[in-house]
C-alpha cells in the first residue's frame, strides 16, 4: 500500500524512487528492531549516505540541510541517551537509532529532526504503555524505538510539508 501511495503522490521520477527505496528500508528496520531489537549497521549507515547522495540533487532537501540533519540526528539522540544514562545509569536505547535518525536527517533535512523526534516519542509512549499494560510487563521491559522512528520517517515522507506547517504554527502561537 505504501508503494502505490508513493507512486500516486511523487509520480515518475527520482522522488517516486528514493521514496520507494527509503519505504522498503524502514519497513524492514522496523521489522528487523521489533524482532532483534537491533537496527542493523549494514542497513542504517548506507540509508544515510542513500540520503545524502540523494539530496547532492536535492530530491528532498538541499545537501547542507541533509548533513545538518544527519548531525543533529545522530547528536541530539546521542545528547538524550547520555542524559538518561548520567541520571539513571542505564541505556535508554540503543546507538542503532542514533543512526536511524540521522539516516532520516540525510533523508529530510534538519528542520524535520524536531517533528520526527516529536512524532516517534509520542507514539512510542503512547503505544509502549498500551503494549506494556496488555502484556502485564513492567516498565523496565526494553521496548524497540526504531519502528517508531521509522513512522515518523514515513509521516515525513508523505505528510512533511501539512505536518511541518501545522507543527510551526503551534510552536510560534
Amino acid at each position: 500500500m505504501l508503494s502505490g501511495l508513493a507512486a500516486w503522490q511523487f509520480g515518475f521520477g527520482p522522488e517516486a524512487l528514493t521514496a520507494l527505496i527509503l519505504i522498503w528500508m524502514l519497513i524492514a528496520l522496523a521489522g528487523i528492531d521489533i524482532d532483534t531489537q537491533l537496527l542493523p549497521d549494514s542497513m542504517t549507515l548506507p540509508l544515510l549516505w542513500l540520503g545524502l547522495g540523494v539530496n547532492l540533487f536535492a530530491v528532498w532537501t538541499p545537501l547542507p540541510s541533509a548533513v545538518m540533519g544527519a548531525m543533529l540526528g545522530y547528536g541530539s539522540l546521542w545528547g538524550v541517551y547520555w542524559l538518561f544514562k548520567l541520571i539513571t545509569g542505564k541505556e535508554g536505547m540503543g546507538y542503532g537509532d542514533f543512526k536511524l535518525l540521522a539516516a532520516l536527517g540525510a533523508w529530510f533535512g534538519w528542520q524535520a529532526i524536531p517533528l520526527m523526534i516529536l512524532l516517534s516519542s509520542f507514539v512510542g509512549a503512547v503505544l509502549g504503555i498500551v503494549i506494556l499494560m496488555a502484556r502485564r510487563q513492567g516498565r523496565d521491559t526494553p521496548m524497540p524505538f526504531g519502528p517508531y522512528l521509522a513512522g515518523a520517517g514515513l509521516l515525513t515522507l508523505f505528510f512533511g510539508d501539512i505536518l511541518m506547517t501545522e507543527y510551526l504554527q503551534l510552536v510560534t502561537h
